[in-house]
């Protein structure tokens, strides 16, 4: 399989233009462009924002959030995990390694992931290794979490959240 490199895409006008790409072809619910425009600072290098690129077009993206330990409801024991985001492959590159890169590239960075799967996902959450949180209404409100464990972590006993 081919290697897709992941970069950390900058906060700038010129990722907001290709930004516009994904929500011709993705849900809007996917569309990162307020994202962006909250947060641009003129080429941020501590963005959110992650990408794949094919020649000079982005084909992929996602947003991966650093949440502080002392916000942690899923994990045992409680630390810093990640939240990965608007995960988005256009349309005519789906199929080709490039979500299944972004995502191996957040596990990379070794701490737990948490993602809500979006309708019709749950199989490429379970190929990546992640599992179906253990449901709670006080603090998944309608979602539907998947959750990634590095070795040594486990899902927070529910009674700990009440």
């Amino acid at each position: 399989m081919q290697k897709h490199e992941v970069k950390r895409l900058l906060v700038n006008y010129k990722t907001l233009e290709e930004f516009k790409n994904f929500r011709e072809f993705g849900a809007a619910e996917l569309s990162m462009k307020g994202d962006l425009e909250d947060n641009i600072i003129e080429d941020n290098s501590e963005s959110p924002f992650y990408g794949i690129y094919y020649g000079k077009k982005l084909v992929a993206r996602m947003s991966l959030y650093r949440i502080e330990g002392k916000y942690d409801r899923y994990f045992d024991p409680p630390q810093d995990y990640l939240e990965l985001w608007k995960l988005e492959v256009l349309e005519p590159y789906r199929g080709q390694g490039y979500g299944a890169a972004l995502v191996n590239f957040a596990k990379s960075l070794k701490l737990p992931i948490k993602t809500n799967g979006r309708q019709g996902s749950s199989d490429f959450w379970t190929h990546m290794g992640f599992e179906a949180s253990t449901y709670q209404e006080s603090r998944d409100r309608g979602e539907s979490p998947f959750v990634w464990y590095p070795p040594g972590v486990h899902e927070q006993n529910s009674e700990e959240n009440i």
